[in-house]
């Protein structure tokens, strides 16, 4: 147990104590403390109905027993008095419906609703053992397993969870509840299609479900299905009230959609709609996601009121971080960089404290690498893996210009653009595992242990699992996954005719870009400090120099200022090492109508702009400590 969890049981056992020698305002005194901590625990809301029963106060003691059923359903005790009091009180139905929902707990094995109560109290480790000793015992049981998924998939282990699920679907195939869960459990890894399809079923049987049309909604947004994705939010508004959280959400949704598409000033409408469908004070996603745009200029009204927001006290970090970063992008717009600068470090100081990046398991990452896949390992597996040229692979540094050069590519009537697949990350975490905290492999000497049949298999298993992502029907697609620079020695085992292209920006440029930029949910932790992502640019640098030695000639660099001042020349540059002929349909790539996902949507919807080059020097009073950090690299980037 964790030792927040072991004082709050503490502090339970000593309020029923105190209950149970009479002393009641001690009791409640100490309950008053658990609350401040921890309000929605269940069994704090239980003790205190008991509590006001000894007083007869029978109005408390439901209100406080409702609150414990409402955030705990599986407390028999408290659905136990909860169907007295009512009946003492006159009100025979919600007796007769609370003695109900008490005769179905009672049908339950024990364990599983101590385990439920447990895990709705966030006490997992008791819950989780609980339900495997139960399973050990009495065998396979549905309801045990999926409890046991959701409480995986809590812990961050979609894997973990999507195995427990299937398996009690085995038991209850039509058991609609797990089978959404295992559509989550999918979703979570990415695994749009299959979650996509489980979606299918499920709307089968329930096409008017808001859940399960969410979940439909979601793996289309993945698949990049955004023009269904409109169709169905605007469905699901329809039949929500204006305001509230639902309505808010489900906007901001609609609005990510219609930017994917194009459709910039639809989007703007439906990020304002969210915020004003929203509490006051509330909305920084939708705020930040105005900023995001890059193109948006915000009002001294909307300022005044993300201002007023970022203060609030009772605002979650996570909400304070949006907030911070989108006033950062509306502050620097107007020129005034030194307050731009003051949110933007505001907003990474927070959400570095929020995440749990080390900067030296990419450094050691680098190190075992390099110590296993040497130029003799690559030799002896020359000629391995699938030889199909049709994945065209973009790798880098996140705001280097990889969206720029994919658009480019996608803009070839032989290319299609998908966007930024995760298949070979989660190859690479199931050959060599992956660390907890900053997902990158922990044991690189698993390569080793592939063999010819394995390696070319999993080039069939890419090709078969992105299928889904080319729906244009050209010869070759891109994979912009930056984060596979880690993985190009496992790219080249299972595709050797594959294409990549590593995407360079100056070092400050591309790191104060990365300052700059707030990433969805997990991705990318290394951004949210100066030391961090200077030792992540370097890293980067060392583990492409690696590919360049021991597969020399593989990637093609690609130099985001090059680019900018030779637009041609590089296109030229591009397509030749793809094996494609030159068409000037790339030179007019902001002409093309695709969806982007990635923060550049609406820069590459425009022609270059070489002002963009040097704008991180708005910044350069603040930047020596990144330069220091940086240190040779500043000049040996190029090489």
């Amino acid at each position: 147990m964790m030792p927040k969890l072991a004082e709050r049981e503490a502090l339970l056992q000593q309020a029923q104590g105190l209950r149970a020698k009479g002393q009641v305002a001690d009791a409640l005194a100490v309950l008053a403390r658990i609350e401040a901590a921890e309000p929605r625990f269940s069994r704090l809301h239980q003790e205190r109905g008991q509590c006001h029963v000894l007083r007869r106060d029978a109005a408390a003691a439901v209100q406080s027993l409702e609150e414990a059923v409402r955030l705990n359903p599986t407390l028999p005790a408290s659905w136990d008095m909860l169907a007295q009091l009512y009946r003492m009180c006159g009100d025979a139905p919600r007796a007769d419906a609370a003695a109900r929902r008490l005769a179905v707990l009672r049908q339950l094995p024990v364990e599983i609703v101590a385990a439920s109560s447990l895990h709705a109290d966030g006490d997992w480790d008791k819950a989780e053992a609980i339900l495997r000793d139960y399973l050990r015992g009495q065998g396979n049981n549905a309801g045990a397993l999926r409890l046991l998924a959701r409480i995986r998939l809590d812990r961050d282990d979609p894997a973990g969870a999507e195995r427990l699920l299937r398996a009690a679907l085995d038991l209850a195939p039509d058991w609609h509840e797990a089978r959404l869960d295992y559509a989550m459990a999918l979703l979570q890894q990415q695994k749009h299609q299959h979650a996509r399809d489980e979606a299918v079923r499920l709307l089968a049987h329930g096409p008017a479900n808001r859940d399960y049309r969410k979940q439909y909604a979601a793996a289309c947004v993945g698949l990049g299905d955004h023009a269904a994705v409109v169709d169905i939010y605007t469905g699901l508004l329809a039949e929500t009230p204006p305001t509230g959280p639902e309505a808010a959400e489900l906007r901001l949704w609609r609005a990510n959609a219609l930017k994917a598409e194009g459709r910039t000033q639809d989007a703007i409408a439906e990020y304002r709609a969210a915020i004003a469908a929203g509490d006051e004070g509330a909305g920084g996603v939708a705020w930040f996601s105005l900023a995001n745009l890059k193109t948006y200029r915000f009002t001294d009204d909307e300022i005044d009121r993300m201002r007023r927001a970022e203060a609030g006290a009772e605002i979650p970090a996570m909400e304070r971080v949006y907030l911070a970063f989108a006033l950062g992008k509306a502050l620097e717009d107007r020129g005034d960089h030194a307050a731009a600068w003051r949110c933007y470090e505001r907003g990474n100081a927070l959400r570095r404290r929020l995440g749990r990046y080390r900067p030296e398991v990419a450094e050691a990452c680098v190190a075992r690498q390099a110590g296993v896949l040497t130029p003799d390992f690559f030799a002896a597996r020359a000629g391995w893996g699938l030889a199909d040229p049709a994945p065209i692979f973009v790798v880098g540094m996140p705001r280097s210009g990889s969206t720029l050069i994919e658009q480019i590519l996608a803009t070839h009537p032989q290319v299609e653009g998908t966007h930024e697949l995760t298949e070979i990350g989660r190859y690479a975490a199931e050959i060599c595992g992956a660390d907890p905290d900053c997902g990158l492999p922990v044991e690189p000497e698993a390569l080793a242990r592939l063999t010819e049949r394995q390696a070319r298999a999993l080039g069939e298993r890419f090709l078969t699992e992105t299928q889904v992502y080319r729906r244009a029907g050209r010869p070759f697609f891109i994979d912009k996954m930056p984060n596979n620079f880690w993985h190009v020695g496992l790219i080249h085992l299972m595709l050797p005719r594959a294409t990549i292209i590593d995407v360079r920006r100056a070092p400050m440029a591309c790191c104060v870009g990365n300052l700059k930029q707030l990433f969805g949910t997990t991705n990318q932790e290394f951004a949210y400090g100066i030391d961090d992502v200077a030792r992540h640019y370097r890293a980067y640098l060392g583990r492409m120099r690696h590919w360049d030695a021991v597969l020399p000639g593989r990637v093609l660099r690609v130099h985001h200022e090059d680019v900018v001042a030779d637009l041609e020349g590089n296109v030229r540059r591009l397509l030749a090492h793809a094996g494609l002929p030159f068409d000037p349909a790339c030179l007019a790539f902001h002409e093309n109508p695709r969806s982007v996902r990635t923060p550049s949507s609406e820069q590459v919807r425009r022609p270059i702009d070489a002002a963009a080059i040097d704008q991180w020097r708005a910044y350069a009073r603040w930047l020596e400590p990144l330069e220091r950090a940086l240190g040779p690299a500043l000049t040996t980037y190029r090489t």
